[in-house]
């Protein structure tokens, strides 16, 4: 959430940045007209308060003196009706606030590209070269199906479309990618957590995809329930409305957990594989810094992601989104896209995002500075990576052109030495 104070301090420049991402400036007016309504309220209120005890005092004296006070109490009925009215106006413009100021985005970190859309994302670094195949490569699906290690005829009779089995190998190379992230994370230390996979509407709203995007998600019906549609939401809500002691940042924190998306709007896009799906496993990584080192944080968290794709000895690029390409709470994101052959192109497999104080201001997420000033902490969230993508880009980098793959070096040791799957 963005501060109402610095948008009404800096105005100007709010509009222009939020410009970037399609925000209107008509919007931010209506804000500040609000706003200015709602604290002419308060300051209204607080007056006839102020009148109401005077009131209130001259009716106590008078009622030592013995005196009438039918006055000062017809006086005092009157105020308490105009506090009333004043209560119920500064409710609704309250509200009228907060439903604006909760549907705005971030403010875009002023460096990076901008434009409506990814063709304006600037790629930063390619790492590793494409194999070049002496055979027509073939998509994941088609691998996975040969081998009998993906079934997604069955996933889509049991679950519905976007759902898959993985069976026998298939399951324990994805355990076996899972497991390797979280070592890898944990030696660079991370702490891993175990989460809770159902939030509520107060966590959702804490990482900013409630209220905007409630029809990305699945939820359970009448209750305050929803299913996690990233381990971003429960790690970030883990301190939610607390002050994180100082000398503990920065926190880092990773988890392995199952992500929900009812994937909205995506109709026709990537039908088939394990590119886009409803259920998927997904290494999260997770910051809590002060605001002086979240750039910094941003650029090691990248580097912990790029090291998993590195070891694994997939190709990727790192691309800078734009700001008509970013994520709602983000004001800066690097994704990693690995090289995905059967398609000749780069697909993402990691978003790292710095959110600035974005996230801490809507799950009041605070620390002391040095002077013992209570500050919103800066948060940031980045995949370490999507599991099943990264089996996809494993399936196609690393097959044969007998249909066997080869597993990569990394995740023989969790697959008891296997080197290759047929």
């Amino acid at each position: 959430m963005l501060d109402i104070k610095k948008i009404r301090q800096n105005e100007d420049e709010v509009k222009e940045r939020l410009a970037t991402r399609g925000v209107k400036f008509e919007t931010i007016d209506e804000l500040l007209a609000e706003d200015k309504k709602r604290r002419e309220l308060v300051v209204e209120s607080e007056t006839l308060r102020q009148q109401k005890n005077e009131v209130s005092e001259a009716i106590a004296q008078a009622k030592r003196n013995k005196q009438d006070a039918s006055q000062q109490i017809a006086q005092m009925k009157q105020v308490g009706q105009q506090i009333k009215k004043l209560e119920d106006n500064l409710k609704e413009t309250q509200a009228k606030v907060e439903y604006i100021v909760s549907r705005l985005p971030n403010l875009p970190n002023p460096s990076i590209p901008v434009g409506p859309d990814e063709s304006f994302n600037v790629e930063l670094r390619k790492i590793g070269t494409p194999r070049k195949f002496d055979f027509t490569p073939k998509p994941h699906w088609e691998i996975g199906e040969k081998l009998g290690i993906l079934d997604f005829a069955r996933g889509a009779k049991v679950a519905g479309s976007r759902f898959v089995y993985y069976k026998g190998l298939g399951a324990k190379l994805e355990r076996a990618v899972y497991n390797f992230m979280l070592d890898e994370h944990t030696n660079e230390g991370y702490t891993e957590i175990l989460p809770p996979y159902i939030v509520n509407d107060a966590s959702m709203y804490g990482t900013g995809q409630f209220p905007k995007f409630k029809e990305d998600v699945f939820q359970v019906e009448g209750q305050d329930m929803t299913l996690i549609p990233t381990a971003e939401v429960p790690l970030t809500n883990y301190y939610r409305d607390e002050v994180i002691p100082t000398e503990q940042l920065p926190v880092y924190f990773t988890a392995l957990t199952p992500c929900f998306r009812s994937e909205a709007g995506s109709a026709g896009r990537d039908t088939r594989g394990l590119i886009r799906m409803h259920q998927f496993n997904k290494v999260e990584m997770v910051k809590y810094c002060k605001p002086e080192d979240s750039y910094g944080e941003l650029e090691k968290m990248t580097k912990n992601a790029g090291d998993i794709m590195e070891k694994l000895g997939l190709p990727y690029h790192i691309i800078t989104l734009s700001t008509g390409d970013m994520g709602f709470s983000a004001a800066m994101t690097h994704d990693l896209e690995v090289w995905i052959p059967a398609q000749n192109m780069y697909r993402e497999i990691s978003s790292c995002s710095n959110c600035e104080d974005f996230q801490a201001r809507r799950a009041h997420i605070q620390y002391r500075d040095e002077n013992g000033k209570l500050r919103y902490v800066h948060t940031l969230n980045g995949s370490g990576l999507a599991v099943g993508r990264t089996v996809a880009a494993i399936l196609e980098n690393y097959q044969n052109q007998d249909g066997t793959v080869t597993v990569p070096e990394a995740l023989r040791p969790y697959l008891h030495g296997l080197e290759i799957i047929k």
